[in-house]
């Protein structure tokens, strides 16, 4: 059983924002802003590629009040999900990273960006 599902499962804590009946949003242990909240569904989806058109639309409605319960959906936020190993993803269960809280900068992201050609 993943982290996530743990979490789902009542077995690992986690610092909670949000909850419905099929989807969990809670704090980032390692927060990159001042705003880091996971949002997961509460079945266990692999990755965005795996994803249902229907469930993604639940999502969406439940990312938005999420938002929205932060304070960040007038300022703007960045929403980010990592798919599969060469995408970043670490833990195979989709999430998506809801970011906000002051201005965000771009790094590169790309481990050759640096690189002379």
């Amino acid at each position: 059983m993943c982290i996530f599902c743990k979490i789902v499962e009542g077995e690992l804590p986690n610092n909670s924002v949000a909850e419905s009946d099929n989807f969990m949003a809670f704090h980032d242990l390692y927060p990159k802003a001042p705003i880091h909240i996971l949002i997961i569904p509460k079945e266990h989806v692999d990755c965005f590629q795996s994803v249902s058109p229907e469930m993604m639309a639940e999502m969406t409605t439940f990312i938005q009040e999420v938002a929205s319960k932060v304070g960040v959906d007038r300022a703007g936020y960045r929403l980010i999900t990592n798919n599969g190993s060469d995408g970043g993803q670490e833990i195979d269960h989709l999430h998506f990273h809801l970011l906000g809280g002051g201005k965000l900068t771009w790094n590169e992201l790309h481990e050759d960006a640096h690189k002379s050609i």
